[in-house]
């Protein structure tokens, strides 16, 4: 099991136990607590592992690293690997920096950027090509194709048949903000965990949201409609995980995107904290500056935010770099 276990319901960053599934009695593996890769002896009996999960298209959403640990381990064992493709929820688009060697983590183990526009299946076969897991030559990778999926087109299809990858991506729209709006796990302002809609809403205390909300539509976003909110994030109180500002009236903005095919939210992030900067300096703090390093890429971006630079010098230090991605990329695409 990956982060958030079996069935999607554990909190982010909880540890994953062994267990047994009490729907099916299947045994369960972790491989989100004391390891992250199947070990030798997990596999001494297994003939082929499978890949079988719902990602959501955003470099820091683990489930891509857990796949690169089972690639590996297959690698390593002689073990045949099967991607089950499923579709990329948020589309082709490509956004946000290259991450730094030096930063990899669960949050970020290749050198992609934040949206990658890819399937598991092409990534994993990028991965193996590229060398980026142990043993990669050895690895006997298949990939079963989907039918019927057009990357270019809204995916329509998430909107009746969603399941809950992670507890706190409940619909599309949360998917399609993410790669933006959980760069403010990082800050003192709010990515609306706790909330009725997590990472939609965002916000804090501090925040004037009618201001807010004058400041952002000034920047003319394309694909998004910015409404004011006002929210209180809750938790139980047996929680692994306490949202920011529990219990605390947290006034900010609701995002609804209009547009999934043309919306950037990497850059919509990018553009929220400069108007955070500028309209509240002295309040607006990056708060773990590892953290924002390792979700946006690169050790700079402490400085980078904090300089309150402005949001399209920061989105052009990356632009060359993502369009090389882009290109190289090209050749792994199943689904044109």
């Amino acid at each position: 099991a990956p982060e958030h276990g079996f069935r999607g319901i554990a909190d982010a960053g909880e540890h994953i136990n062994d267990n047994v599934d009490q729907k099916t009695g299947a045994p369960i593996y972790s491989l989100y607590g004391k390891i992250r890769k199947p070990t030798p002896e997990l596999l001494k009996d297994v003939d082929v592992l499978v890949f079988d999960i719902q990602d959501i298209g955003a470099r820091f959403y683990t489930y891509i690293s857990t796949m690169g640990y089972i690639m590996e381990a297959g690698a390593e064992n002689n073990i045949p690997v099967y991607i089950f493709d499923r579709p990329n929820p948020i589309g082709r688009m490509t956004e946000g920096p290259i991450i730094e060697q030096n930063l990899y983590s669960g949050v970020g183990r290749y050198p992609i950027p934040i949206r990658h526009g890819m399937t598991v299946g092409e990534l994993a076969m990028m991965i193996k090509d590229n060398g980026w897991i142990k043993e990669a030559d050895k690895l006997e990778l298949h990939i079963v194709k989907l039918k019927g999926w057009d990357p270019e087109k809204p995916y329509t299809a998430a909107k009746q048949n969603w399941i809950n990858p992670s507890p706190n991506i409940r619909n599309i729209n949360e998917a399609l903000v993410y790669p933006g709006t959980c760069l403010f796990e990082a800050t003192n302002f709010s990515e609306g965990r706790g909330s009725e809609k997590p990472f939609e809403w965002v916000g804090a205390p501090y925040v004037n949201s009618k201001e807010l909300v004058m400041e952002l539509k000034k920047r003319n976003i394309e694909g998004v409609e910015i409404e004011a909110v006002e929210y209180t994030p809750t938790c139980p109180a047996d929680a692994y995980y306490k949202p920011k500002y529990n219990g605390v009236l947290c006034h900010g903005v609701a995002l609804t995107v209009t547009d999934p095919v043309n919306f950037k939210s990497v850059e919509f992030g990018v553009h929220l904290i400069d108007v955070l900067n500028q309209l509240y300096p002295d309040k607006f703090v990056i708060t773990r500056p590892v953290w924002m390093s390792k979700l946006w890429g690169n050790r700079d971006a402490f400085e980078m935010f904090s300089d309150h630079n402005p949001a399209k010098e920061i989105i052009k230090t990356y632009k060359q770099e993502l369009a090389q991605f882009t290109r190289i990329r090209e050749k792994y695409l199943l689904y044109k």
